[in-house]
């Protein structure tokens, strides 16, 4: 089989349900929607992990967070870890990443080595590699420290620097002012030309590096975008797109007070203390917010802005896959589409993420275009559960490779009878953090239309508590029936089989260096 070139498409914190193909209503998508017509659209992708850096290593390894080491955000991936880049560049392609990496703390190993070991042009010295990436061109949510685009923008647009929220404080925590016109958090005016913000910037600079392809190369590119991550403060010019007025709350947004608190109280118990202000169980929500607080308009404002990031990327990845049509590429181009974890959004009366297992931060948009010219499937959708575990397995076998034998996902279905023949039936997500004196640790299956969570002992739980969900009858998962006698039998064997399908740790446990 002959190879195909591999492009890979990440969001940061995006919804399953921000896409058109997902049902989405807010935000036009139509190159991803187009992608997963011809393609093939999974609708139980989970991550491995919540939250950035876990979730990132586990693409880029293939590896569960509990073995790749990275457990939480600040905790940097080794330096020997493995890296299907590598892989891939071994076998003879040109890999590059442009945009939002993570891997590593933004003020670590991988920014030293941006700064140090890369030019403005990205291009690795005397043909090394960083992790496999040949070339790399790093962006994050704005001019920030000496990424590529931080220094781009100060060297070439000066004037555009003040316009971006600055997300962290004096004191490096997550601010909690707002802007707009609600004072929502992290949402600010921002003046920049939309042809100089961070989206378009990531389209034109791997534009440039395909450019810089001879015809017949095999080639990897992730192209990373960081929104529609918070804050929320694209270009100006473009918010008048959607009028938040005029955006309807989210089905998983409980219109009243009383019953926001009936549901959370239902819930284990750092869930309504985050609620209300008295227990900080994640570092990327604002220390000093309290999420009761938020008001109905300000998750309009928010989900508004929200879906005009997402139509930016939509329209950027357009760009580049016009531009690949150009060079006589477009039938031997694998895309894939996907983000590394959720957002609230307004779902329970709540914004950002954090130690939280239900749909909102777990369902993730992932849709798989093969190749053209290739022996390719016919377009279907997946209902089976898959991970992002599955994606470096994946990239394998689109380039005609074994997968690694350290990787621990396979390669994605092509449809429900490839998954049932191949056993999809679980998927596993992981949370663990200590931060602010708080330790919460989760371990959570989701088999057939159920999502069992049991929270090992730590500040807040001992051991005894958990979640249980029903998506069928429960799809907002509002009901947990963990102490449900009827379901108890269920509940039990979910368990066992989550313990029974715990992978391998790293020994012995890697260190927090720096929660950013």
């Amino acid at each position: 089989m002959p190879r195909r070139k591999i492009l890979f498409v990440t969001t940061d914190q995006q919804r399953y349900d921000t896409l058109g193909c997902n049902g989405g209503l807010l935000a036009r998508t139509p190159v991803v929607d187009a992608l997963a017509a011809t393609g093939i659209r999974y609708e139980r992708a989970h991550p491995q992990s919540v939250v950035c850096m876990p979730s990132r290593s586990t693409i880029l390894t293939g590896q569960h967070p509990v073995t790749h080491g990275v457990w939480m955000n600040g905790v940097p991936l080794p330096a020997d870890a493995p890296s299907v880049a590598s892989l891939l560049h071994d076998a003879g392609y040109r890999t590059a990443l442009v945009g939002k990496a993570h891997f590593e703390p933004h003020l670590d190993p991988f920014l030293r080595f941006a700064e140090n070991a890369l030019s403005l042009t990205g291009t690795t010295p005397q043909g090394g590699t960083h992790r496999g990436f040949e070339h790399l061109e790093l962006a994050t949510h704005g001019p920030v420290g000496p990424l590529h685009y931080a220094r781009w923008l100060a060297a070439e647009h000066p004037d555009a620097v003040g316009g971006f929220y600055q997300v962290l404080d004096e004191s490096l925590q997550v601010r909690g002012s707002g802007g707009g016109d609600t004072g929502a958090p992290q949402v600010k005016v921002n003046p920049i030309g939309r042809d100089i913000y961070h989206t378009d910037w990531v389209a034109d600079r791997t534009i440039a590096w395909l450019d810089s392809l001879d015809a017949d190369d095999d080639w990897f590119c992730w192209m990373s975008f960081p929104d529609p991550h918070h804050p929320w403060d694209p270009p100006q010019s473009e918010v008048g797109r959607i009028d938040w007025r005029e955006v309807p709350l989210p089905a998983g947004y409980p219109d009243t007070a009383a019953g926001r608190e009936r549901i959370l109280d239902a819930k284990p118990r750092h869930w309504r203390l985050w609620y209300d202000g008295t227990l900080v169980s994640n570092y990327e929500a604002p220390a000093a917010w309290v999420p009761a607080t938020l008001t109905a308009d300000q998750v309009r404002e928010v989900n508004a802005r929200n879906a005009v990031e997402c139509e930016l990327i939509d329209e950027a990845l357009g760009r580049v896959l016009r531009r690949i049509a150009e060079r006589g590429w477009a039938d031997e181009v694998d895309v894939v589409f996907t983000t590394d974890h959720g957002e609230f959004q307004g779902d329970f009366g709540l914004l950002f993420k954090g130690p939280y297992h239900v749909d909102s931060l777990m369902r993730l948009p992932l849709v798989w275009r093969p190749a053209p010219s290739a022996v390719a499937p016919e377009p279907a959708v997946v209902t089976r559960p898959v991970g992002l575990v599955d994606l470096a397995p994946t990239f394998c076998a689109i380039a005609g490779l074994e997968p690694a034998e350290w990787m621990q996902g396979s390669s994605l279905p092509v449809d429900d009878s490839d998954a049932d023949a191949r056993g999809f039936e679980r998927v596993l997500t992981a949370w663990d953090s200590e931060l602010f004196g708080v330790g919460l640790h989760l371990r959570t299956i989701m088999r057939n239309h159920w999502v069992c969570t049991a929270y090992l002992p730590g500040t807040c739980h001992d051991g005894t508590e958990g979640e249980l969900y029903d998506l069928t009858d429960d799809p907002l998962q509002r009901v947990n029936l963990w102490h449900d006698p009827a379901q108890r039998s269920l509940r039990d064997a979910l368990l066992a089989d989550l313990w029974d399908s715990q992978p391998p740790p790293r020994v012995p446990r890697l260190c927090l260096e720096a929660p950013v």
